[in-house]
């Protein structure tokens, strides 16, 4: 299996290359040449599997130069009952007929970046271990990525994790979860500015190549494919625990999901699924009141915010105006046109802010072939769904999750499961949840008084020639 930019670049990489690599040399996206496919005999062998299995399963199709015993003791070292606190990885818990959440918040940092985080982690331990190299990685975070990276990296051998946040704009509990790890490999940089100007030195760093060389940046954002591959994994999951085996002869019962998204990452997982034959009728996007995805799939119109645009919301995680994986999704939309990707990204979105696909054909695939509908949730909505859902469910859930289940409740269809993919333990949103419930979420034990540590962090102007400097001089 090789990999291709999005953009068009000529060469052709194996995966253990782009997993260090991060972004293509001409700033696109790499995607397998190929979506490998299963039929309805692989699925019926593969259900029934424990997590760990059915990962490696699935990771075995796109990675052909890690041996499978090696990829397969990987696995089984990541998705543990210990690490995850239960069997099942990511059970589904059932609301209602029809509808179901799949619980992804079960990892070390109660957020769904675990799920793919902790696979990453043992990934780049066993491959810079092969061939004795270090890698530098550079991160951006809007609140849960960052924590879940350097749980994942703290103490690995060859490893240094330089990670960016929005200053002050993460809940208080994010910002201790990451700010108080005293690790020497872990550097945290708040940066004054909003989420997508952290996203914007990542590429820019990533983007110079010289600098990317010399220092062995690499990258853990949903921009690395082994990141958005390890996330496919949990919807063949939810796919086999919402659905029966079904007499021999009969088609597959198809189920659909709605994902909460600002960087497209998590959805797009789910896109690769469905491209793989995974019966997904709908993938329903639902987004908060940084809308720039619903637009685009209500409209055809893809338009960037600028940060005096992009909201503050109380699903921080979602405050995202330039969702950094739709270019894997507009790449395939687009029949893999590499060129015309690279143009609509990058010289009309550098001069316009903006592009257009509404008359252009494909645009109807966006929803007649792959599935994709949306929606949007504001801050009501949030409150509203949390304490209905508590009052009639006796579930709490964040506020992420809330946009996910507000959205979802418009899109059910009789005979079709709903799975609503969880996004977070509601700790991590605890004054959204008092508003909505008058009192304090469950804590679990491990986090008490989290908020009280020391804190290790350095703020920063959102400049890359100052973020440059501060990694040169951690590597000296």
């Amino acid at each position: 299996m090789l990999y291709v930019s999005t953009r068009g670049h000529a060469d052709r990489k194996h995966f253990c290359e782009i997993l260090l690599e991060g972004l293509a040399p001409d700033g696109g996206l790499y995607l397998p040449e190929r979506y490998p496919q299963v039929d309805s005999a692989t699925l019926a062998k593969w259900r029934g599997l424990p997590y760990a299995d059915l990962a490696f399963e699935i990771l075995s199709l796109y990675i052909d130069d890690i041996p499978a015993a090696d990829l397969r003791a990987i696995c089984r070292k990541t998705y543990t009952e210990k690490v995850f606190g239960t069997t099942e990885i990511v059970p589904l818990k059932k609301l209602e007929d029809g509808l179901c959440l799949e619980a992804l918040s079960n990892g070390p940092t109660l957020a769904f970046k675990d799920m793919a985080m902790q696979l990453l982690g043992n990934l780049f331990e066993y491959e810079l271990a092969r061939r004795g190299e270090e890698l530098n990685i550079l991160g951006a975070t809007s609140g849960d990525t960052g924590s879940a990276a350097e749980y994942a990296m703290r103490g690995k051998k060859g490893v240094r994790v330089f990670m960016t946040s929005p200053h002050g704009r993460m809940s208080p509990f994010q910002q201790a979860q990451m700010f108080s790890l005293q690790d020497a490999n872990i550097h945290n940089i708040a940066i004054e500015g909003v989420f997508d100007d952290c996203q914007d030195i990542v590429k820019a760093v990533s983007n110079d190549l010289d600098f990317k060389r010399k220092y062995r940046i690499g990258t853990v954002n949903s921009i690395n494919w082994a990141r958005l591959v390890a996330q496919v994994v949990y919807y063949f999951a939810g796919y086999f625990q919402a659905t029966s085996p079904l007499p021999e002869g009969e088609g597959a019962k198809k189920v659909s999901f709605t994902v909460p998204s600002g960087n497209f990452g998590n959805i797009c997982a789910g896109h690769v699924a469905r491209s793989m034959g995974l019966p997904i009728d709908k993938l329903v996007l639902a987004t908060n009141e940084n809308d720039v995805l619903d637009e685009f799939f209500r409209t055809g119109v893809y338009r960037v915010r600028a940060a005096a645009d992009t909201h503050e919301t109380s699903s921080p995680s979602m405050d995202i105006s330039k969702a950094s994986n739709f270019e894997r999704f507009v790449f395939d939309l687009l029949g893999r046109d590499g060129p015309r990707v690279k143009s609509l990204f990058g010289e009309q979105l550098s001069a316009q802010g903006k592009f257009d696909l509404s008359a252009d054909p494909a645009f109807k695939h966006a929803r007649e072939r792959y599935g994709f509908i949306s929606g949007k949730s504001t801050h009501a909505d949030r409150i509203a769904t949390i304490r209905d859902t508590h009052e009639r469910f006796k579930a709490t859930i964040d506020t992420h999750t809330a946009d996910g289940l507000k959205i979802a409740r418009q899109h059910v269809q009789p005979g079709v499961p709903m799975i609503v993919l969880e996004t977070a333990l509601p700790i991590k949103f605890a004054a959204s949840i008092v508003e909505a419930l008058g009192h304090e979420p469950e804590r679990p034990p491990q986090f008490e008084g989290i908020e009280k540590l020391p804190k290790r962090v350095k703020v920063m102007p959102a400049d890359v020639k100052a973020i440059k400097e501060f990694i040169a001089a951690e590597c000296a």
